[in-house]
């Protein structure tokens, strides 16, 4: 059953509350890597959180490519339309919530991201950034490429026992990770090769920014980050300022002002509930949170995003 797959906090998810689900694959099934398709994840799960459809936030990765029919899945409090041909990629830390998938059809691939080897991860960043598409639409040159290499890898996952573990799992890495350096040319994606070099202090500050990305809701100082990375504050500091000039405590509050904004606007959120749900101990605190960093009220902004964005409907 999926509670033995993915863990998370006991209790109903609401909206200050949205839980966030580990890795935790089949029995027999090795390392941080699955693969299945979506009617069979489905078919399989009829208790997960889309009966009824209700709000999650996983430490690995999903990746969907959808081959048949439509896929609707929010991301970020937007509803994402996949259509095929499209790939749905949900990254750790982000919000989403599932969708009946009707008559979509295509392979799922789940994976961690410790699944790379380090100089692949460094060489994908500009693709699993947090801040990359959600939906990507591959070049035409790649499409079938890209759906032939999904299948082998879910047929080489589905291979277990055929041959020695180690070489199993090398198997299923490498077509993984030559599936992600095609996924790379997809439009909308920063071209491979200038993300940061793999100094000390970037890898640091890539490593902040999984945290972040993970515990921007509860934790809010640069210390809680410093210590769930091992080093000082002032290490952690002079990581974040190479790679962006800015310090920590001003990334972790404009990851707290993004998803605000996200609240407020196409999740239509009230003020309090999002207060609360970015681990403000009192309302009026984040009232001048927002009001210092936008120039608005909560309410305003709402207001404002009400009259001028349609429906949160993506393609």
């Amino acid at each position: 059953m999926v509670d033995k797959r993915h863990s998370g906090p006991s209790g109903q998810a609401g909206p200050a509350a949205v839980p966030l689900y580990g890795f935790q694959p089949p029995v027999g099934t090795p390392y941080g890597l699955e693969v299945s398709t979506v009617e069979d994840f489905f078919t399989q799960h009829d208790d997960w959180p889309w009966n009824p459809p209700r709000p999650g936030r996983a430490t690995f990765h999903y990746l969907i490519a959808v081959t048949e029919g439509e896929l609707r899945h929010d991301v970020d409090h937007v509803t994402r339309t996949v259509a095929p041909g499209q790939w749905l990629w949900v990254r750790p830390g982000h919000a989403q919530c599932w969708h009946p998938p009707g008559t979509a059809r295509g392979t799922f691939i789940l994976f961690e991201p410790d699944v790379l080897r380090p100089d692949l991860a460094r060489l994908l960043a500009p693709l699993t950034t947090h801040e990359a598409p959600a939906v990507l639409s591959p070049h035409p040159d790649d499409t079938a490429w890209l759906q032939q290499t999904a299948l082998q890898l879910l047929d080489e996952h589905r291979a277990l026992g055929r041959r020695p573990l180690d070489i199993h799992h090398a198997l299923r890495r490498s077509l993984l990770e030559s599936l992600l350096l095609r996924l790379a040319n997809s439009p909308g994606i920063a071209p491979i090769g200038t993300a940061t070099a793999g100094t000390g202090r970037a890898d640091r500050y890539g490593r902040f920014l999984d945290a972040l990305e993970l515990h921007f809701r509860e934790l809010h100082q640069a210390a809680d980050y410093a210590e769930l990375l091992g080093c000082s504050v002032r290490t952690l500091s002079r990581a974040a300022r190479d790679v962006t000039g800015k310090g920590v405590r001003e990334l972790i509050d404009e990851r707290r002002l993004l998803e605000a904004r996200r609240l407020l606007g196409g999740a239509r959120w009230d003020a309090r509930t999002v207060a609360v749900h970015l681990g403000f101990t009192d309302p009026a605190n984040f009232g001048r949170f927002f009001r210092d960093r936008t120039g608005l009220t909560p309410a305003a902004f709402a207001a404002g995003e009400a009259t001028t964005v349609p429906p949160p409907v993506l393609g």
